[in-house]
C-alpha cells in the first residue's frame, strides 16, 4: 500500500510539508506546515518530542507575553501609575535564572533519549551502503553482490511540460531501494563527487552524503509500503532530479527479490563474454544514454554550450576509440563534471553507450564496441 508522502515545497527559510499522496488517493487536499509523523518508531518519537517542545514553548510564550501585556495595560500611565525605580532585585534575577534552567533540564531528558535512539546503529540486521552521485543514488547490499543505481524515471516529456505531471512527479525512480519490514537496517551514507543528503521524511532519516566520509543512520519499518524522499543538499544543476524511493516488503518477498537480483548480477557478468549485434548495442546504448548521459549532454546530443560539450560531432565520439573509452570509463581529468562511468556501468552498458555515441546524432562512425573490449581496456590500465 502506498503510504502518504508529504510533497516538499522549498520556501525561503523554511520547508513546507504539504499535499500528501494519501490525501490525493482519498480525493482530499491536505495542507500544513507541521512535521510528518512518519511510519517508524524513531519517526514517531521524534514527532512526539517536537510537539512536546512546541507546546512547552507555547505555554512559556503565553505566560510571558500575557504577564507583559497585562502589566502594560494594568499599570498604564493614564491611570496614574509611575514606573518603579530600583537598581536590582536578587529574587527576580534568581527566578529568571533558576526557572529557565529547570525547564531546559526537563526538556533535555526526553531529547537526550531520542537522540540516543536516533544514533544507535548497533546490532543491525542489514547493512546498505548508499553513495550519492550527480544526480543519482547507488545502493550496495553489503555481504552480497547486489549493487545498482537508482535514477529518476519521470518522463522527459513531463519535465518539458509536454505532458501533464503525474502524481509522483520527480519522486519516482527506475530502481527503488528494497528492504524487509521488521528488520533493523543500517545505512552507511557517502558520496562520490559533491555533498548530497539522503532524506526520507517518513523514515526520519536525513544524513549528509560527504565524499571521503561515511555517515551512519538506521531505520526499522513495520509496515510494507513505498516511502519517498529527495536529495536535501544543493548538489548541482539537477539537484531536484535525484529522488529516493524505499520499498518495504515482507521478509519472504525480500529474500525472493534479493535472490533474483543476485542471479541477474551473475548473468550480467556472463554477458561480458557474449558478442552482440550492432542493433542490440545501439538499442541498449540509447537507453543507457538517456538514463546516464542526457541530463548533461541533452537527449539530442547537443550539450549545453560552455558547460557540457555536445556528443554530436564531438572530437571524442568521432576520434580514436581508445580516447573515447578512456573518457567514458575514467572521466575527464580537466573537467570534474565528466564523471568516471567505469565504476557506475556494467561492461555491457559501457559497450552499448559508447557504440551509441559513436553512431548516433549524425556521428555515423560505424564502430561496434563489445563488452569484452571494455574488459580488455580496463585490464590494460
Amino acid at each position: 500500500m502506498l503510504r502518504g508522502f508529504n510533497r516538499l515545497f522549498a520556501l525561503p527559510g523554511t520547508t513546507v510539508f504539504a499535499h500528501s499522496a494519501l490525501a490525493e488517493e482519498q480525493g482530499v487536499e491536505r495542507w500544513g506546515v507541521n512535521m510528518t509523523q512518519g511510519v517508524t518508531e524513531v519517526a514517531q518519537t521524534t514527532y512526539n518530542l517536537h510537539m512536546l517542545i512546541f507546546w512547552i514553548c507555547v505555554v512559556i510564550g503565553v505566560v510571558v507575553f500575557g504577564v507583559m501585556f497585562y502589566s502594560m495595560w494594568r499599570h498604564r500611565k493614564s491611570k496614574g501609575y509611575k514606573a518603579a525605580q530600583f537598581h536590582e532585585s536578587t529574587a527576580v534575577e534568581l527566578a529568571w535564572t533558576i526557572v529557565p534552567t529547570i525547564i531546559l533540564i526537563l526538556m533535555a531528558i526526553p531529547a537526550t533519549k531520542t537522540l540516543y535512539d536516533i544514533y544507535d546503529t548497533q546490532e543491525a540486521d542489514l547493512d546498505i551502503m548508499i553513495t550519492g552521485y550527480q544526480w543519482k543514488w547507488k545502493y550496495d547490499y553489503l555481504g552480497s553482490e547486489v549493487s545498482f543505481f537508482s535514477n529518476l524515471s519521470t518522463p522527459r516529456t513531463q519535465i518539458d511540460n509536454q505532458q501533464p505531471k503525474s502524481a509522483n512527479y520527480l519522486l519516482e525512480v527506475d530502481e527503488p531501494l528494497v528492504v524487509p519490514v521488521g528488520k533493523k537496517i543500517r545505512f552507511l551514507i557517502t558520496a562520490n563527487d559533491v555533498i548530497h543528503a539522503w532524506w526520507v521524511p517518513e523514515l526520519a532519516v536525513k544524513k549528509d552524503a560527504i565524499p571521503g566520509f561515511i555517515n551512519e543512520s538506521w531505520t526499522r519499518i513495520d509496515e510494507p509500503g513505498l516511502y519517498r524522499g529527495q536529495c536535501a543538499e544543493l548538489c548541482g544543476k539537477d539537484h531536484g532530479f535525484m529522488p529516493i524511493v524505499v520499498k518495504a516488503v515482507p521478509q519472504a518477498e525480500y529474500d525472493s527479490w534479493l535472490g533474483e537480483r543476485a542471479e541477474s548480477t551473475a548473468k550480467m557478468k556472463a554477458l561480458t563474454e557474449k558478442t552482440f549485434t550492432f542493433d542490440e548495442l545501439f538499442a541498449q546504448g540509447e537507453k543507457v544514454y538517456n538514463r546516464a548521459c542526457a541530463a548533461c549532454h541533452q537527449p539530442n546530443g547537443q550539450g549545453v554550450p560552455g558547460v557540457f560539450p555536445a556528443i554530436a560531432g564531438s572530437k571524442v565520439a568521432m576520434g580514436p576509440l581508445d580516447a573515447h573509452l578512456s573518457m567514458v570509463i575514467h572521466g575527464s581529468p580537466n573537467n570534474p563534471a565528466m564523471q568516471a562511468f567505469g565504476p557506475q556501468l556494467s561492461e555491457v552498458d559501457l559497450a552499448a553507450v559508447i557504440t551509441y555515441q559513436r553512431n548516433a546524432f549524425g556521428n555515423d562512425m560505424g564502430d561496434t564496441v563489445q563488452p569484452i573490449d571494455i574488459l580488455n581496456f580496463k585490464n590494460k590500465q
